[in-house]
This record gives C-alpha cells, sequence and structure tokens, in this order.
C-alpha cells in the first residue's frame, strides 16, 4: 500500500478527466465523490491525496467502461486487467511472467506495444508508441511503464528495486514526485521510455496465485502507481524519520546523526536520488497538512502547529507557496465529499 501522507500533483487527475472524455458536469461529480474540491483543477500547483487520485481513477473507469480511460484508440474493457493478472500469474518465472505481460498487450492494443529487451545483468520493458497521440501522450507513458513495475512487484510478493526508468519527454514540474513513484532513478528527455530491473530479481518464482488476483485488483490503480516507502531509498527515510517529528524543528545534522550517516553523506544520497533535505521536508509538511484538511475538521491554525509551525500566518503563505490556494479550498472540498 501507498504510505498514508503522500500525495500527487492534481495534473494527474487534470491529465486523468482529460483523456477519459466525460462531460464537465460528469468530471465534477467524479471529483466531488473522490473528495477533490472542483477548484483544485485550475491550480497548477494544487495535490491530491493518494487515496482521493485512486478513488478518482477507479469512479472514472467505472463511468466510461476503460481500464484505461481515453488514452488509446482501443479502450480496455473491464476485466482487461483481470485477463492480465490470469495470463501471468501462472509462469514459472517472473522473467517468463513479463514476457507473456508483452505478448498480452499485443493482442489488445494497436497504438502502445512493449518490447522485453535482455541483457546479461539487465532486463528491460520499453514502451513502443504506435501513433503520434500516444507517443506525445506523457500520462498514458507514465501509468502504463506504472502498471509493468505494479504487476511485476505483485507476482514477485515483493516491491521490486529498479536499475533505473528512462523517460523520452521532458522533466515535468513535478520531477521531485518520482522518487515516490519509482525506487529507482529517473531519467528524461531519453530516446525511448522503459523500466529497467537487474537480471536476478527477475529470475525468482512468481509467488501469486490466481486466488490472491481478486484482492490485488480491488486495491488498483494505488497499490501499482505509488511506491510505498517499504522501498528504503535514503529520502523515504529521511521523510519517515521527519513523520514522527514533524512539529519539531529537526535539521539535517539531526536526521544524519539518526540515519548513522555524515552530513555530507546525507546530503549527497539525498542529491543522487534528484531530491534535497529541506525539499523533503517542505513535500512532507505540505502532504501532510493536505490530509488533515482532507479528512479531519481540525483548524488550518491547528494544523500549522501540526506541521511546526508556530505563527499561523507563516502556514498560511508556505501552505499557499507550495499549492498555490489556501488551506480553505481543500477544506471545502472535504465538506463536499461529506455530503455525497
Amino acid at each position: 500500500m501507498p504510505h498514508p501522507n503522500t500525495t500527487v500533483p492534481i495534473d494527474f487527475a487534470r491529465q486523468l478527466l482529460d483523456r477519459s472524455g466525460l462531460c464537465e458536469r460528469a468530471g465534477h461529480a467524479c471529483l466531488t465523490h473522490a473528495g477533490i474540491p472542483v477548484d483544485l483543477m485550475h491550480a497548477q500547483q494544487a495535490r491530491a491525496t493518494t487515496d482521493q487520485f485512486a478513488t478518482l481513477y477507479r469512479l472514472v473507469v467505472e463511468r466510461v467502461e476503460d481500464e484505461s480511460p481515453g488514452m488509446f484508440s482501443r479502450p480496455l474493457r473491464p476485466g482487461t486487467l483481470k485477463f492480465l493478472a490470469l495470463s501471468t500469474v501462472q509462469a514459472p518465472t517472473l522473467l517468463i511472467a513479463l514476457h507473456r505481460f508483452t505478448q498480452f498487450f499485443r493482442l489488445v492494443l494497436d497504438d502502445l506495444h512493449f518490447d522485453l529487451v535482455t541483457q546479461p545483468d539487465r532486463i528491460s520493458v520499453v514502451l513502443r508508441p504506435q501513433t503520434d497521440a500516444v507517443r506525445e501522450q506523457r500520462f498514458a507513458q507514465e501509468v502504463m511503464l506504472k502498471l509493468v513495475h505494479g504487476i511485476a512487484s505483485w507476482l514477485a510478493g515483493q516491491k521490486l528495486p529498479l536499475a533505473g526508468v528512462d523517460l523520452a519527454f521532458a522533466t515535468p514540474p513535478y520531477a521531485t514526485d518520482y522518487v515516490y513513484l519509482y525506487p529507482g532513478p529517473a531519467h528524461f528527455d531519453q530516446a525511448d521510455t522503459g523500466i529497467h530491473f537487474d537480471r536476478h530479481w527477475l529470475e525468482g518464482p512468481v509467488r501469486q496465485h490466481a486466488g490472491t488476483i481478486r484482492s490485488f485488483l480491488s486495491r488498483a490503480p494505488a497499490d501499482w502507481m505509488f511506491t510505498s516507502f517499504a522501498e528504503r531509498l535514503i529520502s523515504h527515510r529521511v521523510r519517515e524519520h521527519l513523520e514522527s517529528r514533524l512539529a519539531d524543528a529537526s535539521k539535517l545534522e539531526d536526521v544524519a546523526a539518526a540515519l548513522l550517516m555524515s552530513n555530507r553523506t546525507l546530503a549527497r544520497r539525498l542529491d543522487e536520488e534528484g531530491t534535497s533535505f529541506q525539499v523533503i521536508k517542505d513535500e512532507l509538511r505540505r502532504d501532510v497538512a493536505i490530509q488533515l484538511l482532507a479528512q479531519t475538521g481540525l483548524p488550518p491554525a491547528e494544523i500549522g502547529a501540526r506541521t511546526g509551525f508556530e505563527d499561523p500566518t507563516t502556514f498560511y503563505r508556505a501552505f499557499k507557496r507550495w499549492t498555490g490556494c489556501s488551506p480553505g479550498v481543500y477544506r471545502r472540498g472535504r465538506s463536499r465529499g461529506a455530503r455525497r
């Protein structure tokens, strides 16, 4: 399961609805049922919780009867992912399961293919868009790449670490979020979009069976789209350490000592993962504040105190800088969601 105090860019929700073909009224209804304030759709820096986005995704899938809502010329009718799971779960090894994954989508999609590329020490699954429409559609590539990792991890019985991720598009504004999407380094502006595994991870057996498919699908897409903190990247460990001490004025040297590292080593490791101590701390404060606004009736001043702000005005300014919206906008989404 994804970590409970994480959020995603509102751009994810915007792209999902834009591709789905739903009319504005139906789209707004889905947002309301998911507890996402409609006003956030017009705020570039806004965020939604991972639970809200997963709920929105499921609602849109139900409305349009397409498990890849509007992403491709041919819809993936409800039940497609179940048959994908059935076709892979009977494979003797993870490598053979990924081969079946690529062949399955050759049958059901015309405008996106997957290639399994094997090397002595590395196995890659590379996306091959067959049309300009899919080639230019960043969200569809992100979703399908995450599906590869999600299916492989489910079959393995653990989130598989990655040797790397290549993305054939420019660095998006939310690039720092990739450390929570993929347990491995992400590289943008590449020739192809692909996901890379060290070979030894895929030589093991499939650890799932037909009886576990229902549980996996019931948690879709959260389980395969979002990375839990069990992956143990350094940035995840820093965030986890800070979370229980969020009201305190924790500094880099405090966390470095707790993780048995020097200040310089911790800063270097975070830089290698494309982030920094202050970015992690601010993102955690933002995400916890959004969760509390969406799920509780706590006044914003108290939420500010719980996230390390002694002065409510400073919290308001920081929240507006992080999300482009006031706390009140997020609170309205909770009120509407409670009436559904």
